[in-house]
């Protein structure tokens, strides 16, 4: 996989980033304010992650995305690894990551990767989000907010 970021006026992978974040509203209110990391195999961007930074010290992974053929075979992994080597480069302490309540293999990447859970954010997906989620059989209500000192 070859990593590179998204340049000014380079259109972003819509397709992969609606896997993580299903509101195209929601994914232009952040992307314009953030670094969006591209990885390509053969010269196809086959997963993504976009760097937010909240403040001085703080910056939050808000949507990280594997194409679903690459999925399960490491490359979430590789992401995460990525975007918290990034983070440190970049002078962040802290690194935030969030996903629903019922997102079980996402929880348990993220920490299996050294991110502890800090705050539960009761309804986000109701309020923020028009049609429901559902993933694992499960409604997606609630936002868990994951963080890993660098």
């Amino acid at each position: 996989m070859k990593m590179s970021l998204l340049q000014k006026g380079e259109e972003p992978p819509y397709e992969l980033l609606l896997l993580a974040d299903p509101s195209m509203q929601m994914l232009d209110s952040y992307l314009s304010a953030a670094l969006v990391y591209l990885f390509r195999l053969e010269n196809k961007v086959i997963a993504v992650y976009v760097l937010y930074p909240l403040d001085n010290i703080t910056a939050e992974i808000k949507n990280i995305a594997v194409a679903e053929t690459f999925q399960n075979q490491g490359a979430g992994k590789l992401l995460l690894q990525h975007a918290i080597e990034s983070a440190r480069k970049k002078g962040y302490k802290k690194l935030l990551i969030g996903t629903g309540n019922s997102s079980m293999g996402q929880l348990y990447l993220y920490q299996k990767m050294g991110f502890e859970p800090t705050e539960i954010i009761p309804d986000f997906f109701v309020k923020n989000y028009k049609d429901p989620i559902y993933e694992n059989g499960i409604q997606c209500k609630h936002k868990i907010q994951l963080i890993k000192l660098l």
